[in-house]
């Protein structure tokens, strides 16, 4: 089963430096890097960006990217995803990173873009964080995305978990999936299989055996913050921090119909990277 010919997505920036896929929920923790003595930050940024059609627009328009009309998607991906200067609230970074890490980690293919459920300027997007699908032979896994772009980590744990009791409730998950089928690009490969899926006559535990929330959770990191280079010291402690965060996530009271995997990405300020991003799509409006 083949989700149709789209067009490359951009080289791998971030590494996977610790990842468990042994007990659950799955951990994969996500680092940027350091490049002579600085944390990797403006390169980030600057990857990001890369990826602002293929998140912002709708997949009739991101598969016929090319060198003709790249600067045009790329400035209305732009405009799509940010239109205020009141930015520092907003989760939209937090969503594209997370499009991009499980795009990458996991392969997985934007359903839907998020950026469809604006209805009126600046409106934030409300609903799970993105709809991605990984075609299986003839059956569609259900990829619905959590994020808190934060810079606390006891912060983002404790408000992720209300909203993945809170979005996994019956009436709630019916609502959703109504507005997802809504926003299906009819010329998706998928959408027919989609769309049947997520159907009122499709039970909820026959969907459920199909989805996983994937979710990530950005934070400032001491141990990102203690080094200016990728060794074997930064390694050890890199691994000892996100694991001892994915213990107090998984100790919570998690929803346990569905499956979940998380995603940490260790920031050394989110504050300065929101800036930075901020100041690429800035270039683009």
């Amino acid at each position: 089963m083949s989700h149709g010919v789209t067009p490359p997505h951009p080289e791998k920036f971030l590494e996977v430096r610790c990842q468990q896929y042994e007990a659950e929920p799955w951990l994969v923790a996500m680092c940027a890097g350091y490049e002579l003595g600085e944390w990797r930050g403006e390169q980030l940024a600057e990857h990001v960006m890369e990826w602002l059609p293929e998140f912002a627009l709708k997949y009739s328009e991101w598969k016929s990217l090319g060198p003709s009309n790249a600067v045009k998607l790329i400035k209305k991906a732009a405009k799509a995803i940010y239109k205020t200067e009141k930015y520092g609230s907003r989760g939209e970074f937090g969503e594209l990173l997370l499009h991009i890490v499980i795009r990458h980690v996991f392969r997985t293919f934007p359903a839907i873009s998020k950026m469809h459920y604006k209805d009126s300027r600046n409106d934030t997007v409300k609903g799970f964080d993105c709809v991605h699908t990984i075609a299986k032979e003839d059956k569609l896994e259900l990829w619905l995305g959590e994020v808190k772009f934060y810079k606390d980590i006891g912060s983002a744990i404790r408000d992720v978990i209300k909203e993945l009791n809170d979005h996994t409730k019956r009436d709630y998950l019916r609502d959703e999936f109504s507005a997802i089928t809504n926003k299906i690009d009819k010329s998706w490969p998928s959408s027919d299989k989609l769309s049947k899926l997520l159907d009122n006559n499709t039970s909820l535990d026959e969907i459920f055996d199909s989805v996983t929330i994937p979710v990530l959770l950005s934070y400032d990191s001491g141990t990102v913050n203690s080094y200016d280079r990728v060794t074997d010291d930064f390694k050890r402690d890199f691994a000892s921090e996100v694991n001892e965060h994915w213990n107090t996530f998984r100790s919570k009271n998690l929803p346990k119909s569905v499956n979940i995997v998380l995603i940490l990405l260790p920031l050394k300020s989110k504050k300065d990277l929101q800036d930075k991003l901020h100041g690429e799509l800035q270039r683009w409006n």
